[in-house]
């Protein structure tokens, strides 16, 4: 009886072990490979193209007013008596020596060239040739045109001149000749005298040559 009971025992115990599960293997977890965060880079920009430079420069607009007072300053200027040009002249070189601007420089130029000032049209083309040579100066435009009025006005004094001269010669040339006739008329009134003469007197007359 005590065998049995032990073999049962055994039995059972057998039987427990095998139906015990088996214990399963530790499995390590996974490794997740995280990325790196994304770095949003900007866009390159394009260095901008370099601009070509115009070949020519083109000048700075005066203002208007300024080219407009100009030039009524230079029709005043025209206008007054000979006697006042050089006070005029003097007022606008002085003004000149201390601002040096380009204003002062013109209206010296203009001071300068008008009418009725001999031998100042020389310092009026000096003071205008800084700005002539400059097409980025604002009065460049004017200066220009100053300029060829100046040129034209000396073009058609020395023409003038040349006509006086020239009416000069005619007269002396007219001169002379009136005094040759009238050297020849008294001649020729000698000659008719001497011929009444002699006619009077029954002697014969002279041939005439």
């Amino acid at each position: 009886m005590k065998a049995r009971l032990a073999a049962g025992a055994a039995a059972l115990a057998l039987a427990a072990c095998a139906s015990a599960p088996e214990a399963e293997p530790e499995v390590d977890a996974p490794v997740v490979a995280v990325a790196p965060p994304t770095v949003q880079r900007k866009p390159a920009v394009a260095a901008p193209a370099p601009v070509a430079k115009p070949d020519r420069v083109i000048p700075t607009e005066p203002r208007a007013n300024e080219v407009d007072a100009l030039l009524a300053e230079f029709e005043r200027l025209r206008r007054l008596p000979a006697a006042e040009i050089p006070r005029e002249q003097e007022a606008a070189r002085q003004a000149f020596a201390q601002s040096r601007s380009d204003a002062a420089r013109v209206r010296l130029a203009m001071a300068s060239a008008v009418p009725g000032s001999p031998g100042e049209e020389s310092r009026a083309l000096e003071l205008l040739d800084a700005l002539v040579k400059n097409p980025s100066a604002p009065l460049h435009g004017l200066a220009f045109l100053l300029t060829a009025f100046i040129q034209e006005q000396r073009r058609l004094a020395g023409l003038a001149q040349g006509l006086q001269q020239n009416t000069q010669a005619l007269e002396k040339n007219n001169q002379a000749l009136q005094q040759n006739v009238h050297g020849l008329q008294q001649k020729l009134d000698a000659l008719r005298t001497l011929e009444r003469s002699l006619s009077e007197r029954g002697e014969p007359v002279p041939r005439r040559r």
